[in-house]
């Protein structure tokens, strides 16, 4: 195994409030080249086991490894790419791509010859030197992955990347990420709220229950690959999704629950 998550918890501290247990004893192996997304309710805890396997927070119970590992905190194997688009509007794409090359001290000229091979690989070969604000969301994200890639990590955490798209943007993004993934064979831990996006991407679908976040269900999605959007109408990709629905269905009523008693509580 590549990454393994064993008995991962985490309770938020807030001022004048009962603490907050957004996770509960998470425990999960991904192996090498395997793609997992992991889907649940609102405020089930899914960013933050990003957040936790990222390294950004480093405060909580359990452990996470890397090839056996321990670690806590950033790791050089570890790639994450934000929901937010995160492009820097002074630099043109290539000059994004190439910014973990230039912090490494990556000479110039290797810098934008890697550059321009991840440039093509995201499928954007031809726009090296427009300004984000001259691209589509969809192709700002994809420069975000383009640069996670340049600095070759092993595992790729994504968290909701196309959570601010439109349905045909993300199933047709969804196109392209599958084939850089058949390309490369990145280990890949996908964070979404979206079944058929899950679906489409994964060998395995982890279903978490509302807050505390626990592993309700992994369900093995045992479709042929290489996938594509085309699938989507397949009578075998919609028994998955109606099988992950009725999971995740009685812990979003919960959610949606919780949410209207605090309204009414607030009135």
């Amino acid at each position: 195994m590549v990454l393994e998550i064993r008995g991962v918890g985490k309770a938020f501290n807030i001022p004048g409030r009962p603490p907050i247990r957004a996770l509960g004893d998470i425990s999960l192996t991904l192996s090498e080249g395997e793609f997992v997304s992991i889907i649940g309710p609102s405020g089930c805890g899914k960013s933050t086991l990003f957040n936790i396997v990222g390294g950004l927070i480093t405060d909580f119970e359990g452990t996470v490894s890397v090839d056996g590992q321990e670690i806590r905190g950033p790791h050089r194997e570890i790639g994450m790419v934000f929901q937010e688009e995160s492009t820097y509007p002074w630099r043109t794409a290539a000059r994004n791509v190439e910014l973990p090359l230039e912090v490494a001290g990556i000479p110039a000229a290797e810098r934008r010859e890697r550059a321009n091979k991840l440039i093509k690989l995201v499928g954007l070969d031809g726009f090296e030197d427009r300004y984000p604000s001259e691209l589509s969301g969809g192709m700002k994200q994809r420069i975000s992955i383009a640069r996670t890639l340049a600095f070759s990590p092993r595992i790729m955490l994504m968290d909701e990347p196309f959570g601010a798209l439109d349905e045909q943007t993300r199933l047709l993004l969804g196109d392209k990420i599958l084939k850089i993934w058949q390309d490369i064979r990145q280990t890949t831990m996908l964070i979404t709220h979206n079944i058929t996006e899950a679906v489409q991407m994964s060998d395995r679908v982890v279903v978490m229950s509302y807050r505390p976040g626990r592993i309700k269900r992994i369900i093995d999605i045992d479709l042929p690959r290489p996938r594509s959007s085309e699938n989507i109408t397949d009578k075998a990709f919609g028994d998955y999704v109606g099988m992950i629905w009725s999971d995740l269905r009685e812990e979003a009523s919960q959610h949606m629950n919780e949410s209207e008693a605090l309204s009414r509580a607030a009135v």
